[in-house]
């Protein structure tokens, strides 16, 4: 609901333009026409159709409309109903807001009205119901919306016989996942979108928003001329924009936000454009600003973050006086822009963090004093906070993360009495600070001044904050020693992040904070054993205790006392006993996380129950199990951590069963006890790893419930020479497995050589015989290949010379034959990624190749892609990914970064 909210509270301007550009000729006496009977009737009966409930409708304004209609009066006269003067037609429905609750079917007497010219039903809920194509039978209207209203399904094709259409709304019909994701309920078929275009030539009003359409958009929407406002975002929109678009001389609002799919250039704008918005967000636009964006004039609203714009903007910008917003985050903007910007005098929002900007000094911004958000993340300032920053005395939000501030927390932040959102994480602030001052910013929502060199005391006048209304504290790597007791005193608090700290024990009352959704005190120095009164916060969504000396058993309850939790992170402790054995039924259990500890036993079958299950790692245990395959009945599984414990038996999965793992793309069984013969048969069912195309294995589009950063990495060690990936666009890109350090023999099947996907594959220290398989050349991705310490024999094949990825390399003790590949990627790997096969010759070994004369020569080109594995030094494998929630995702560049070191220990570890 609260997500939901947020995107009605960002669509209140066009909801207002809704509403104030679309007149109708019609003039209406003061007393109204005679209602038609068979009208009235109708709406009577449209009315008994529906509840009254109050949670339908969203506006906090709204009523139920229809309460006062009755068959006594005249339907002219009810509540949301206007008729024409002349005709005494029901001519105008508006029942948005009205709090109406059931569903709309084809039989809807609504239908019956077919003059109808104006129909508002947006802000109710149809309970999931279609749009019935009866809608199509109402040929006069001119102005339809359905937005806000719970509808369900695909579009219906009749509404493209709507043709004297002036405004169409259908946005918004969307719900939440259990996961706190959005989901779009409406799809259109890009024909009917065509038609819809094609007939109603008079549109002026286009919103589509979070309606599916998966296709490009259609060049005749160039063609309606008369066209003010296009709104589609959230539509799965993909190819390029069409130009022509940008010159419709109408056109006020444009807003195509979070279609990454969707590509385009701005264009040479026109002096004569009318435009108001621009709305780009997270989209795949790209280029330079050009100059002619000056001849905007009429621009309020610039709305460009995490595209792909580059290079400088342009000075005629500060030709765009009227603008009150402007977000350019999240692009490679470079220069300084301070000239241009310092003009804009009416901003509101200023939004420049993470470009390439480099100012000489932002003194200026204290200057627009109208400015209400200010985001500067990672502008690199090096210096104090500009004391000009104490004129914005209308600042609600100052996001100064990353920005290489110095010197001593600023006073005269305390005079910022509208301050709502202050981050001010990563900086070089330093200081004693009394946290108990917070309480004189009276409407102090978020606080975040993790990760300086301060030293944070709670004050003597912590009771004060009863009164605060701070409900978010980010207090990480702040030399704390215990929780500030004034955070004892905030009533309302929904995320508390004490990571990084030196905290020995977690107070009592924290366990009464029932409105927390967040606690991360991961990283800190906690002893002893985890309260059972954790449990007793049943809103939490996100459990972090890992990297701390925690002891003794995991409390039974922790796997069902809170029906919102997605995250548990206890990794790296010292905690005992069995893993909790039950599980809410419709849970929404993301990640668990209980490697590095020492808890033993079974995994519990209960898992099962936790659908939404994506990553679960139990890594460095003690654990005495067979193979779990029921786990493969688990539909989001991608990430299973099972190395360092006492598994055992065959991995597959019974015949009279079955266990596709359908999303699986990372598994690690290293350092246990499996045998039987290689699982071909099951490694066959993974279907996520056949796909080269890694966009597919991405997170879905949206973020993890509740507000914070979440980081983390994954590691997978053998015996060899370290690899390390870093800045990697997606974790979930990656395809792994290790089944390193068991006892699984027999031979590598072919059919391996359809994971296609496949980055990292270690299967070194086994049992298994025969030949490497020559399929293995079609993995096009693998970067790191170990088959060392096997009894593998025959020659290298030829195919793997095509591994042009191929990054590490080994096949040591085994029983190969043949000369060593020596073009491409195999001139790169030494003689330990070879020795321990006899019957291998070539210029890496002392063992050279000869011809028949005895002469040595260089081997012909052949190929193999492989690498270290476990046999003299360790390989880790690494991908680590920093990635924020709160916002959609943001995309990053592709880096990878190799480093080699020497490593004891095994490890195969998530870090959040």
């Amino acid at each position: 609901m609260v997500f939901v909210w947020s995107l009605v509270l960002s669509l209140h301007f066009l909801f207002l333009y809704s509403l104030l550009s679309f007149t109708f000729t019609s003039s209406f006496s003061l007393t109204h026409p005679n209602c038609r009977q068979y009208e009235s009737h109708a709406l009577l009966q449209f009315k008994e159709g529906f509840n009254i409930n109050k949670t339908a409708s969203y506006n906090p304004l709204s009523y139920p409309k229809t309460a006062s209609w009755n068959a006594s009066t005249d339907c002219c006269s009810w509540d949301g109903v206007i008729c024409d003067d002349h005709t005494n037609y029901v001519i105008h429905i508006d029942l948005s807001s009205s709090q109406l609750f059931s569903t709309m079917d084809a039989n809807n007497t609504l239908f019956r009205l077919v003059h109808l010219q104006h129909l508002d039903l947006s802000d109710n809920h149809f309970n999931y119901s279609q749009i019935p194509s009866e809608i199509g039978e109402l040929s006069q209207l001119r102005y339809l919306n359905l937005s806000h209203a719970t509808f369900f399904g695909e579009i219906p094709s009749q509404l493209s016989h709507l043709s004297n259409l002036l405004s169409l709304d259908l946005g918004f019909n969307l719900g939440t996942s259990p996961l706190g994701l959005a989901v779009n309920f409406l799809q259109l078929k890009s024909s009917s979108l065509k038609s819809i275009i094609h007939n109603s030539t008079k549109l002026e009003s286009l919103l589509l928003d979070y309606v599916t359409i998966s296709s490009s958009l259609p060049d005749k929407l160039t063609n309606l001329t008369s066209l003010k406002a296009l709104s589609l975002s959230n539509s799965e929109l993909y190819g390029e924009f069409p130009v022509r678009i940008f010159h419709l001389p109408n056109l006020k609002f444009l807003d195509l936000r979070y279609n990454p799919n969707l590509i385009g250039r701005l264009p040479e704008f026109q002096s004569n454009s009318v435009l108001t918005k621009l709305a780009l967000d997270e989209t795949g636009f790209y280029g330079t600003l050009p100059v002619s964006i000056g001849k905007l004039s009429s621009l309020n609203i610039l709305s460009i973050p995490s595209c792909h714009f580059i290079g400088y903007i342009p000075s005629s910008i500060d030709n765009l006086t009227q603008l009150i917003q402007i977000n350019l985050q999240h692009n490679k903007f470079r220069g300084d822009p301070s000239s241009s910007l310092a003009n804009l005098t009416k901003l509101t929002l200023l939004n420049v963090g993470f470009n390439e900007f480099t100012f000489e000094t932002i003194s200026w911004i204290g200057e627009v004093s109208s400015i209400i958000t200010l985001d500067i993340c990672s502008v690199n300032i090096g210096s104090d906070i500009p004391s000009s920053f104490a004129n914005l005395t209308q600042l609600e939000t100052l996001n100064a993360e990353n920005c290489n501030i110095k010197g001593e927390f600023p006073s005269w932040i305390m005079n910022l009495t509208n301050l709502v959102n202050l981050y001010l994480p990563h900086n070089l602030l330093h200081g004693n600070l009394l946290l108990d001052m917070f309480w004189k910013l009276k409407e102090l929502d978020n606080l975040n001044l993790s990760f300086n060199k301060l030293s944070l005391h709670s004050g003597k006048n912590s009771s004060h904050m009863k009164d605060s209304r701070i409900r978010v504290i980010e207090l990480g790597s702040c030399n704390l020693l215990e929780v500030p007791m004034f955070i004892r005193y905030l009533s309302d608090m929904t995320y508390l992040g004490l990571s990084n700290n030196n905290i020995t024990l977690l107070p009592s009352w924290l366990w009464r904070k029932s409105s927390l959704q967040i606690l991360d005190i991961s990283h800190n120095s906690l002893t002893g054993e985890i309260s059972p009164f954790i449990c007793n916060l049943k809103s939490l969504i996100h459990l972090k205790l890992w990297s701390n000396n925690l002891s003794g058993n995991v409390p039974s309850c922790i796997g069902n006392f809170s029906q919102y939790l997605e995250i548990l992170m206890f990794k790296g402790n010292n905690l005992s006993g069995l893993i909790p054995q039950t599980y809410l039924m419709g849970n929404v259990l993301q990640m668990i996380d209980f490697s590095n500890n020492n808890v033993q036993g079974q995994l519990p079958r209960e898992l099962v129950k936790c659908g939404w299950l994506e990553y679960f790692d139990i890594s460095h245990n003690n654990i005495k199990d067979s193979f779990p395959f029921w786990l493969g009945d688990l539909p989001e599984l991608k990430v299973l951590g099972l190395s360092e414990n006492q598994f055992h038996g065959d991995i597959r999965c019974p015949d009279n069963m079955t266990c596709t793992f359908p999303k699986l793309h990372i598994i690690d069984l290293s350092h246990n006890e499996f045998s039987g013969i290689f699982p071909s048969g099951m490694i066959q069912s993974w279907k996520a790893m056949k796909t080269s195309d890694t966009s597919q294995l991405q997170y879905e589009q949206g973020e993890y419930s509740g507000k914070g950063n979440v980081s983390y990495s994954f590691t997978m060690s053998n015996k060899g020479m370290v690899l390390v990936y870093e800045k990697l666009q997606e974790f979930y890109s990656m395809i792994a497995i290790d089944m390193s350090s068991n006892k699984i023999s027999g031979e590598i099947p072919k059919v391996i050589g359809d994971l296609k996907g496949l980055v990292l594959l270690n299967l070194s220290n086994n049992n298994l015989v025969g030949s490497i398989p020559s399929s293995l050349g079609k993995l096009s991705k693998l970067e790191a290949l170990d088959l060392s310490f096997n009894t593998l024999s025959g020659k290298i094949p030829q195919q793997l010379t095509q591994l042009t990825f191929l990054e590490f390399f080994n096949v040591s003790l085994n029983n190969l034959t043949g000369s060593i590949p020596q073009n491409g990627q195999f001139s790169t790997f030494q003689s330990n990624s070879f020795e321990g096969n006899k019957g291998l010759c070539g210029d890496q070994l002392l063992n050279k190749c000869l011809d028949h004369a005895g002469h040595s020569y260089s081997p012909p080109s052949a190929s193999d892609g492989e690498h270290d594995s476990e046999s003299f030094i360790e390989i880790e494998w690494k991908v680590s990914l920093i990635g924020y929630v709160g916002g959609l995702i943001a995309g990053v560049a592709l880096g990878t970064t190799y480093s080699h070191r020497l490593l004891s220990d095994t490890v195969f570890s998530f870090l959040f």
